[in-house]
């Protein structure tokens, strides 16, 4: 399994500067890369290298950045084909297609970079990195970052590592690759529910409540709107300022909820059942503040946290169908609309029972994910 840890660079003004130079000139020869593909239409690696290595290295790139920034605007154009591919980016002949299929893919000057064993080696004893730069190679560049992420990159560390400019400090982001943990046979499963008042609701009636939550993210978004009636240079620096902070602010809540069920699924040697979000934004009929937090709120990055922690954990983990997992009661079966007359009641009105709906959902969806795991066995089995 891979991973990425991140850590922070803490390197003195002439490091830093040295260091902004460097980002400033591979991004400068990306874009110029960008433009060679987008006129020659030439986009692979191979074509890209043979037609432009030599003057990436007559600009002062050594031999491997230079290889990192050929295949940095290789893969970004083959990124933006599979997008055009998908539709991600309008329909042919739209405005929104046409715009971005007109013009080279650009880079900033400050994005990212990376970086093999060749251009940075790790002093883990002492936390300090040595990396290449247009200046010269730079030795003793202090780090530091959390005991947990430090652990695993002493332990794990494998491949290439992202040097990351981000609001004025300095980061590493290096791949750990883990060893795979054999999943546990689950006693049972525990059933999660996605929803909006309610981010998370387990079947053992923890629910990780949404309304703190929505709170932040509806004061943003009125700070959003003002801002982007000013249109101003500095609403749109403070715009991206906020969107950064907005995203780590959901991240950070998704892998605190994510930590709380895996940990908890694994003290009582359970499953998780995780219904399965694919289209859940097609599907889902909401009113129109709803759906703007539904469009806003990073399920699917939820999901995926509870997935690679769940691995990390030997905990099993299945996707089940999520239709009228609202509507059946989980003691009967019985699917009815009416069953459900608002967001937080449930009452069959076949048996009788009663519970909130959000943890009723959720047994539908544990009792789901025990069949699953049982066919899905059977399979293997009787292969």
């Amino acid at each position: 399994m891979r991973l990425v840890v991140q850590v922070r660079l803490l390197p003195t003004p002439e490091q830093a500067a040295a260091l902004e130079a460097t980002l400033h000139a591979v991004n400068q020869a990306a874009n110029q890369v960008s433009a060679a593909a987008f006129a020659d239409a030439v986009r692979s690696r191979a074509a890209l290298q043979t037609r432009l290595y030599g003057e990436l290295k007559a600009a002062g790139l050594s031999a491997q950045p230079a290889l990192h920034v050929i295949r940095k605007v290789a893969d970004a154009y083959t990124t933006l084909r599979a997008n055009l591919r998908a539709g991600n980016l309008g329909k042919p002949g739209s405005t929104r297609r046409a715009k971005v299929e007109g013009k080279p893919i650009g880079f900033r000057p400050d994005a990212a970079q990376s970086y093999d064993d060749r251009c940075l080696s790790w002093q883990l004893e002492t936390r300090t990195v040595s990396i290449w730069t247009v200046t010269g190679r730079l030795r003793g560049i202090a780090f530091t970052g959390s005991a947990d992420q430090l652990a695993l990159l002493g332990a794990h560390r494998k491949g290439e590592s992202d040097l990351v400019w981000r609001e004025g400090r300095w980061f590493l982001y290096a791949t750990v690759e883990l060893p795979e943990v054999p999943t546990v046979e689950p006693d049972g499963f525990l059933g999660v529910d996605l929803g909006i008042a309610n981010i998370a609701t387990t079947s053992d009636g923890i629910r990780h409540s949404g309304k703190a939550l929505n709170a932040v993210r509806h004061r943003n978004r009125e700070l959003r709107s003002r801002l982007q009636k000013k249109n101003t240079k500095s609403a749109k620096r403070l715009l991206k300022r906020r969107s950064r902070k907005e995203a780590r602010f959901a991240a950070n809540t998704n892998h605190t909820i994510a930590k709380q069920i895996v940990t908890e699924a694994q003290r009582t040697g359970r499953g998780i059942a995780l219904e399965d979000l694919q289209g859940i934004r097609d599907r889902v009929r909401l009113k129109k503040p709803q759906r703007v937090t539904l469009h806003s709120w990073s399920f699917h990055q939820l999901g995926s946290f509870i997935a690679y922690k769940a691995a990390r954990s030997g905990v099993a983990l299945v996707h089940v169908d999520a239709a009228y997992t609202s509507q059946g009661c989980s003691a009967c079966g019985h699917v009815d609309k009416k069953n459900r007359p608002d967001q937080e009641t449930f009452a069959c009105t076949s048996c009788g029972f009663a519970e909130h709906a959000d943890v009723n959902a959720a047994h539908n969806i544990a009792a789901r994910g025990v069949m699953g795991w049982a066919v899905s066995h059977a399979a293997d089995d009787a292969a």
